[in-house]
């Protein structure tokens, strides 16, 4: 029978995600995974879960286990609130961060609407996007050349959307650095063209002009792992301001910081037109699937009706539990522990890196997060050497995936956060011994 004709006009956006694909044929256990974005169970605090669990029953009794408000429960908003020093009624509980995405494109987008994106973007993001069938223009950075670039986005010349070329951007086209590369890298990021004319130039600046929102993650970028400067986010909130469009400022990782020093959010230079998408499976434990929106309360009411349709709420018992857990300071205590954890994650791989790969390598040095980028020669295609790879025992995610004209083929993501210390050092030998041959 053939089904083709009942599904929506939405269906053939629907992007697959290469992560989940590797998750639904292997198991993770039996190889050298730097393929997903899993935090290590060894941080997820099963004996404050298991204490929680009881506190939670015997202080909410079975409130816990009804249905409970769209907007979240107001403890867990109150606690969030406290946290990030915002009103609670600029606080929405999400059902993920990545809800908190999806919910955002479904409620400001319209089919062939613009969202703006650093270059490469998460994946997630950019399968939220694609169903929404939004057209992604791509947004690099750099603090050198935005203020000129900018002003000539209003009052200068053309510029492209996407297409062939990775140095089409919707506003400019930069090299961006932040984050830097490893000590001792001679490489970096291949540097980009400047303003990109081509016969729709025009038709392109205009559509870039109407922009929704601009989408960014400002700490620790999955996949790159880099971390704008504060005047990279200065120049994102005034480009969001000549364009008169919202920044949807996406921050799973902010708070697993290792070296260097906190930056300002977006939404504390612009609270007026940022939405700040956080989440709890990262510092927390993600099957509770549990994330918040804090922006103006005029947004949040849309996003709050359109929930409604989705979910009806939040997980109530979930919400009660990381209220508890984040209001009694167990969150903090378990951060300390978890960012020893992963700070010694990242350097053993930078380690391992300097160690084994061969020269015309290079990576960024994550100031925190859970991942960095690796850039191969020119020549080398991480997306036909994968099947080598995962049958050598190794996984790893081709980095062309994360961009939208699929460009970058000489890239790969790698996580450091889930894979055994123990299999680091044999994944990435065996991973560099692929990459040496092939070169």
């Amino acid at each position: 029978m053939d089904y083709s004709k009942f599904f929506s006009a939405d269906v053939p956006s629907f992007l697959r995600s290469p992560v989940r694909e590797i998750f639904r044929k292997v198991d993770l256990s039996a190889i050298c995974s730097f393929a997903g974005g899993y935090p290590a169970a060894v941080t997820f605090p099963v004996e404050d879960i298991k204490r929680l669990s009881s506190e939670v029953l015997e202080k909410y009794g079975t409130k816990a286990l009804q249905y409970g408000a769209t907007q979240g429960v107001p403890e867990l908003r109150e606690v969030i609130a406290r946290r990030y020093g915002v009103p609670v009624s600029q606080v929405q509980i999400t059902t993920s961060s990545q809800q908190g995405i999806d919910v955002c494109t479904r409620v400001f987008v319209n089919p062939g609407d613009v969202v703006l994106a650093n270059n490469p973007v998460y994946l997630g993001a950019l399968q939220s996007f694609k169903a929404y069938r939004a057209q992604v223009m791509n947004l690099d950075l750099v603090q050198s050349t935005m203020v000129d670039q900018v002003q000539g986005i209003i009052g200068r010349g053309p510029i492209s959307g996407t297409g062939p070329s990775p140095a089409s951007v919707a506003s400019t086209a930069f090299q961006g650095t932040s984050g830097g590369l490893s000590p001792g890298d001679k490489s970096g990021p291949s540097p980009k063209s400047g303003w990109t004319k081509s016969a729709e130039a025009e038709a392109q600046k205009r559509k870039a002009l109407s922009a929704k929102f601009i989408y960014v993650i400002p700490d620790f970028n999955n996949p790159s792992g880099e971390t704008m400067t504060l005047a990279e986010r200065e120049e994102i909130v005034r480009l969001a301001r000549e364009l008169d469009c919202l920044i949807v400022e996406d921050s799973p990782y902010r708070e697993l910081r290792y070296s260097g020093e906190p930056v300002k959010t977006i939404r504390e230079l612009a609270p007026e037109r940022t939405l700040h998408l956080g989440s709890f499976s990262k510092i927390f434990a993600p099957g509770f699937r549990l994330g918040w929106i804090i922006g103006p309360e005029e947004l949040l009411e849309q996003i709050y009706i359109c929930k409604q349709c989705l979910d009806l709420c939040p997980p109530v018992f979930d919400q009660y539990m990381a209220a508890e857990f984040m209001g009694s300071g167990a969150l903090d205590r378990n951060l300390q522990k978890t960012i020893v954890e992963y700070r010694k994650r990242r350097d053993l791989m930078v380690a391992l890196l300097e160690k084994y790969m061969p020269e015309g390598c290079s990576w960024t040095y994550p100031e925190g997060g859970l991942f960095l980028w690796l850039t191969l020669p020119e020549e080398i295609d991480t997306v036909a050497l994968y099947d080598e790879a995962l049958s050598a025992g190794v996984a790893y995610v081709a980095g062309s995936f994360f961009y939208v004209d699929g460009s970058h083929r000489n890239t790969m993501r790698m996580n450091f956060s889930f894979i055994a210390e123990e299999k680091m050092e044999p994944g990435i030998k065996i991973l560099s011994n692929i990459i040496r041959h092939a070169i």
